[in-house]
């Protein structure tokens, strides 16, 4: 069988549903017959096994073959990638398609790209392929690389060449100088190879330090690029400030490499608790070095609780300051949002590059009207809180009900389950299970594909599978068209049988939980079918389905006020400070 040490070429596929190992053409790995002066081979990209090596996985083969038959192949490939992600969530570093999206726009149209840590390929995935284009990849994780080459391949009409090895230590394509460049490397890597490659001619800004990987994989993106080419990194925020750093930095200001300090909200990207950067880069040529950097916060776009941040303003906000930017080589000043920093103000001793210590905060010219309306806003909610608060609960004699399963009840007919799927329209609302635990709007997003997509009905009760809480949650008109998320389950009653606050509320008790929850070494998972329910009459159903749906308004004011009381201390201590609000 072939097995690829050099970058394989990977060409277009000739039909959508063409099977990817048509595509993969290995690169022969040829023997010196002299001792190497160059980097060492990279390591095997990519293993076809042997039939005897494919025996044990013949029926989940043939299954996979099964799927690809019926949804396609790059539609099959997007499922069970999905599935893989999900059952590791720990082995990766996913980078959101959103975010992946925005790097691409960012760098623009290029005719060759390159990924050097490409990870499940989602940056080469946004790009704009078309044939004729190049894409590169390289990861040091063998199986990394071969998925995705096998993904673009699929997924874009362009020429792929991937590779697998350490791109600082053994980089494939040294003499590739690319159109654009998109990374989201490694963060805090302490063994990058500081110690190997102190002469390496990739350090044209500066030898970076022990601490420094990122800027190591600065350098490494401009060293690829053509001139004129622009690279665009996702970096964390700590390499804009640290500094062990600095004289780097400086120097990338002072030849016009570094070009634009993007600050993203929190939760955009892993590790979500922290507000990550992207930096825009450009390999200069013989036109004079800009004498201005843009520097953007999009920190005011950060979702409130566990949702990601409001994509489509933060998309708007960052290109709309780029390009405008871009064009005129500086920007007036956005307030609070976006300005163009002369170069020689940013080059102190500290050559600090956090976009918010260099932007005024956004002027607030009505802040104690703003602070006075949220006020009475929260004054109302507590009122409101106060009249739904339940009455004395009245005692009552212990009831034995005959009970019935979810699982039952779906056999029976007088209920549907459904499970969120991994794909659907992108413009669809993705509800998931951290907006159901949050009692919030639909905030997620899918990738893109055939697979058609599980959509919530007003009446659905949809119960989130992993964590162990006791949570479920009605659907109303507002949330009802969303798509289900990942590890949600839906329940669809049949109204004639089932009320469906009566359903949700039973299915919130600690105890029915607890009897059906499993345990994995690092997670709660809930099996729904063996969730109970007292047989009871539909009029009697609808009375303890009234009580429930009391106690679910009650639980919503609750989280209206603690949100609202929130905004009010957080705009008081603001106000306070920056000199909008008098302290009387």
């Amino acid at each position: 069988p072939p097995v690829v040490h050099s970058p394989p070429t990977l060409h277009p596929p000739p039909t959508p549903s063409a099977t990817a190992a048509a595509h993969v053409t290995p690169t022969p790995n040829t023997t010196p017959t002299q001792p190497a002066t160059t980097s060492p081979a990279p390591a095997q990209a990519l293993h076809t096994p042997t039939g005897p090596q494919l025996l044990p996985s013949a029926s989940l083969l043939r299954g996979a073959a099964e799927l690809a038959a019926e949804v396609g192949a790059r539609q099959a490939f997007e499922f069970l990638l999905g599935r893989h992600l999900d059952a590791n969530p720990r082995q990766y570093t996913l980078t959101p398609a959103e975010l992946a999206r925005l790097m691409a726009d960012l760098a623009g149209p290029a005719s060759t790209v390159l990924d050097p840590a490409c990870g499940t390929g989602a940056l080469l995935r946004a790009v704009d392929a078309r044939p004729g284009q190049e894409l590169y990849a390289q990861d040091s994780a063998s199986d990394l690389a071969a998925l995705t080459a096998l993904r673009l391949a699929l997924h874009s009409r362009a020429t792929v060449r991937g590779a697998a090895d350490d791109t600082l230590r053994a980089d494939a394509y040294p003499e590739l100088r690319a159109d654009a460049v998109l990374c989201h490397p490694p963060f805090n890597e302490r063994n990058w190879g500081h110690d190997e490659l102190a002469y390496d001619p990739r350090w044209e800004y500066g030898f970076p330090a022990r601490t420094e990987s990122e800027l190591a994989w600065v350098q490494h993106a401009l060293a690829r690029l053509a001139d004129g080419g622009t690279a665009v990194l996702l970096m964390p925020p700590a390499a804009a400030s640290r500094r062990s750093g600095r004289r780097i930095r400086a120097d990338l200001l002072r030849r016009g490499a570094l070009r634009a300090v993007v600050a993203l909200p929190v939760g955009a990207a892993p590790p979500y608790n922290i507000p990550l950067h992207v930096w825009v880069l450009h390999r200069p040529d013989r036109t004079p070095a800009a004498p201005e950097v843009l520097l953007v916060d999009t920190g005011r776009f950060a979702a409130e609780g566990r949702g990601g941040p409001d994509w489509a303003a933060v998309r708007e906000a960052v290109l709309d300051a780029w390009r405008a930017f871009d064009r005129a080589g500086r920007l007036d000043e956005r307030p609070g949002l976006a300005r163009s920093v002369p170069v020689i103000e940013l080059l102190d001793d500290d050559v600090d590059l956090a976009p918010a210590r260099h932007l005024p905060p956004a002027a607030v010219a009505d802040g104690a009207e703003q602070l006075t309306a949220v006020r009475e806003r929260l004054g109302a909610t507590l009122h409101l809180t106060a009249d739904l608060t339940p009455p004395p609960a009245a005692p009552a004699p212990g009831t034995r009900w005959p009970l019935t399963t979810i699982g039952e009840l779906a056999r029976g007919g007088a209920l549907m389950m459904r499970t969120g799927g991994n794909g659907g329209h992108a413009r669809v609302p993705v509800l998931t299970d951290h907006d159901v635990l949050a009692g919030t709007a639909p905030s997620g997003t899918l990738p893109e594909s055939e697979e058609e997509a599980v959509l919530t009905e007003p009446g659905d009760v949809v119960v989130p599978v992993l964590g162990g809480g006791s949570v479920a949650r009605v659907i109303d008109d507002a949330t009802g068209g969303a798509a289900l998320g990942r590890n949600i389950v839906l329940l669809r009653p049949d109204r004639t049988a089932l009320d469906p606050w009566f359903l949700a509320g039973f299915l919130r008790g600690t105890a029915n939980n607890r009897q059906a929850s499993s345990y994995a070494s690092t997670a709660t998972r809930l099996d729904v079918r063996r969730l109970q329910l007292p047989r009871l009459p539909l009029d009697e159903q609808r009375r303890y389905g009234a009580r429930f749906r009391a106690l679910d308004e009650f639980e919503r004011a609750l989280r209206h006020a603690s949100r609202l009381g929130e905004q009010l201390v957080r705009g008081m201590y603001d106000g306070l400070t920056d000199g909008t609000v008098a302290p009387d």
